[in-house]
């Protein structure tokens, strides 16, 4: 079992930054591949961004490739998303999210732990 608990939302004007944090509970932090996903209104949760267990590789979708960086900390038990250059379309509900696979996985089936989400405002 893992608890995640996020931070850092809030709202920024168009091209500012924000750094959203997730905080996990237990031991086993390392275990796990992390990823954050969002969910906009009226609209499906999407893959914004996975890094392995170790931070050896990370993956993002092409629409924040450029802008956001995923990063985690173990011995924090933390993952972060540094949003960059944020554009109003990036307004959603942030949640961070931990999986199992080895393998890279952009789907919510994928990630068996989830957090109750931040939510990040960008005005125009």
């Amino acid at each position: 079992q893992v608890d995640l608990v996020e931070s850092g939302g809030g709202l920024v004007q168009a091209g500012g930054s924000l750094r959203l944090s997730c905080a996990a509970s237990g031991r086993t932090f390392s275990s796990y591949a992390m990823g954050w996903f969002r969910q906009a209104p009226g609209k499906e949760r999407e893959f914004v961004a996975r890094i392995s267990r170790f931070s050896g590789s990370t993956y993002y979708a092409e629409f924040v490739k450029g802008r956001f960086t995923i990063s985690r900390d173990n011995a924090k038990n933390t993952v972060s998303l540094q949003m960059n250059s944020l554009k109003p379309e990036d307004t959603a509900v942030y949640y961070c999210a931990a999986s199992t696979s080895a393998r890279v996985t952009t789907t919510r089936a994928g990630y068996v732990y989830w957090g109750q989400g931040t939510q990040v405002t960008v005005s125009s």
